[in-house]
This record gives C-alpha cells, sequence and structure tokens, in this order.
C-alpha cells in the first residue's frame, strides 16, 4: 500500500493535469503486454505497424516486469496543460544520478535489463547517453504511436476530469476518490492506494496532491519513489470510445419523436462533450451538430457549461429520463 497524507492546504491545492509525455511512456506497458487492457487492442494493432525500424526493445526494456517505468520519464507537469516537448526537455535535464537511482528503482530487485546496463556503468558520460537516446527514441515514438490521435485523447480526458471535478462538487474528497478505482481508499485524510507492490507513507506537507487522467493507466500509478511530490496517475472514464462507434437508439420511438440524428445525439451526452468531440464520434460536421445541439438545449434536454475556450454539452435530468425511459 502507497498513502498519501493530505492535510487542508493539500485539498485546497489539490489539482488535475494533462501530460502527453506520461500517456507516452505508459502507452510502453500496453506495447509490452497487450493483456493489460482490451479496450486498448486497437489502438495497439494500429502502432504495431508503422513502427518500423524504431528501436522498441529498447524503449520496452524500460518497462520493469512489474510494469513500472522511472519517475524521471514521468515528470510532475508543471501547467495544466504542457507541450509534449516541454515535458521531454524536463526529462533532458535530469542529472545521471537520478536516472541510474530510477531506472534501479523502478526493475529493483531484478538487475537492469541488458539495454539498460550502461545506467549501471562508473562515470556520468555513460548514464547521460543513456538517456538522450532514450529522449529521442521517445520523441520519434510520440510522434508515431500518440500525437496522431492525441487531440481525441485530450477530449476523452477532459471529459473525465468535468466529471471528477463535479463528483467532488456533490461529495467532497471522499467521493471523488472512491469513484476513480476500487483500489483507491480516503480515510480520515490519507489516500491509500492499495495493491501496490512498494510500500510507504507519504505526508504532502503542503505540496498539494496532482491527479493525472490518462487513456493508458489501467489502475492508480503513483510515483516508485516516496521522495517524488504526491502525484496520482489513474485510469480516465471513456476510454472504449476513442475507437467505438457510438451508439444508435434501440427504441424506434425515440426516433419517431426527436428524428434519429437527434436521438442518436441526445444517447451520446451521458457524459459532457464539446460540439468537436461529438461530431467525431457521429461523424459528421461540427455545423451540423450544432444546429442539433440549439434544439436540444432550446428543449431543455442538454445543458451546457463554458470549460476554458470550449463549451461542454450533456444530457439534462429531463433528457437522462427520456433516454432511460427508452432503454426500460
Amino acid at each position: 500500500m502507497i498513502s498519501f497524507e493530505l492535510g487542508v492546504e493539500d485539498l485546497a491545492d489539490t489539482r488535475f493535469a494533462l501530460s502527453p509525455l506520461t500517456e507516452t511512456v505508459l502507452s510502453l506497458r500496453v506495447l509490452r503486454d497487450p493483456g493489460l487492457s482490451a479496450a486498448l487492442l486497437p489502438w495497439r494493432r494500429s502502432v504495431l505497424g508503422r513502427l518500423g525500424t524504431l528501436d522498441t526493445d529498447l524503449l520496452t526494456a524500460l518497462v520493469a516486469e512489474r510494469f513500472t517505468v522511472p519517475d524521471f520519464l514521468t515528470p510532475r507537469p508543471a501547467t495544466f496543460a504542457p507541450e509534449f516537448a516541454e515535458e521531454l526537455a524536463v526529462v533532458r535535464r535530469t542529472p545521471p544520478g537520478l536516472v541510474r537511482r530510477d531506472l534501479a528503482a523502478t526493475h529493483a530487485p531484478a538487475p537492469l535489463p541488458g539495454r539498460l546496463r550502461d545506467a549501471a556503468a562508473d562515470g556520468d558520460a555513460p548514464v547521460v547517453r543513456l538517456r538522450d537516446a532514450i529522449c529521442d527514441l521517445l520523441e520519434r515514438y510520440w510522434e508515431i504511436a500518440v500525437r496522431p490521435m492525441w487531440p481525441q485523447m485530450r477530449l476523452v480526458l477532459e471529459a473525465d476530469m468535468t466529471y471528477r471535478a463535479r463528483q467532488l462538487a456533490v461529495g467532497g474528497a471522499r467521493l471523488l476518490f472512491a469513484g476513480m478505482h476500487p483500489n483507491l481508499r480516503w480515510d480520515d485524510g490519507v489516500l491509500h492506494i492499495d495493491k501496490m507492490i512498494s510500500s510507504f507513507r507519504v505526508a504532502a506537507a503542503g505540496r498539494g496532491l496532482l491527479l493525472v487522467p490518462s487513456v493508458f493507466a489501467h489502475k492508480p500509478a503513483p510515483p516508485v519513489l516516496p521522495e517524488e511530490p504526491p502525484t496520482l496517475v489513474y485510469p480516465s472514464r471513456g476510454v472504449a470510445t476513442l475507437w467505438h462507434r457510438a451508439p444508435v437508439a434501440d427504441e424506434a420511438a425515440l426516433a419517431s419523436l426527436l428524428g434519429a440524428p437527434r436521438a442518436r445525439l441526445l444517447g451520446l451526452l451521458g457524459e459532457p462533450l464539446p460540439t468537436v468531440e461529438i461530431a467525431r464520434r457521429l461523424r459528421v460536421t461540427p455545423s451540423a451538430v450544432s444546429q442539433h445541439l440549439r434544439v436540444l438545449y432550446a428543449t431543455g434536454l442538454v445543458t451546457r457549461a463554458r470549460d476554458g475556450r470550449q463549451v461542454l454539452y450533456r444530457r439534462s435530468s429531463l433528457g437522462d429520463r427520456l433516454t432511460g425511459a427508452a432503454s426500460d
């Protein structure tokens, strides 16, 4: 078990962030073992054919047998949504001693894989060469494997954060953490993460808690080492929607009442979504979606809320009752 002690100030400083670098690094686990997530098999199949001569042996060697990854490759995002290049620049500045420490901790108690044994060599030069080679590979791998789908992934992650923020507003920290994953437990100011390989307890001590939703995380993933600031990468909701078509309403009555396009759209809005993501899932133009949303909003079947530059739409309670009645 890993535990984070969170005081009042830490809860006040609990925030969400996105991390394209963390997603890229965690995707290596799915690349190594397809059994981690059935929902990600379409992504894995599409990526394997495009990797070509990329040194995937070195990349997958970063993932330990127990599926941990080095902390220095997933630095804590300094802003809400850093660019991949910004995060990779942080990794490129990692001191050789930290690279050596994190690689050893990730694979312990097993020895380092052959491709990583330079990290145990005497002197800093071999470690720096290994660090730079890993960064160069990750940059190329990001361009091939993750960047093409990052806009869609980001929308899924932002929808998850909107949902979590509502859980926090309705039920406080207890409801927020209870709904994230069965391995998370909030008890008397301490967030417990069960079924971890290592065990330690960390006092946030004014550093707050950073929550990072992830498409590629199959369970909560805190840092490997207790020296790192309190950060929790957790599995995002809605991952399967990245590859699945939007469901079509089963009941002809609902389609007769609203028209088939609006019935499909209403069925999709069980989670907050922006217009462009709705259009992507329905495979129509954003302008067509906007026309239907205006009608559904005017009739009280959907609600809307601004989130930064986006407007997110979701079924209202009336819309929930209508689609629920159709399902029943």
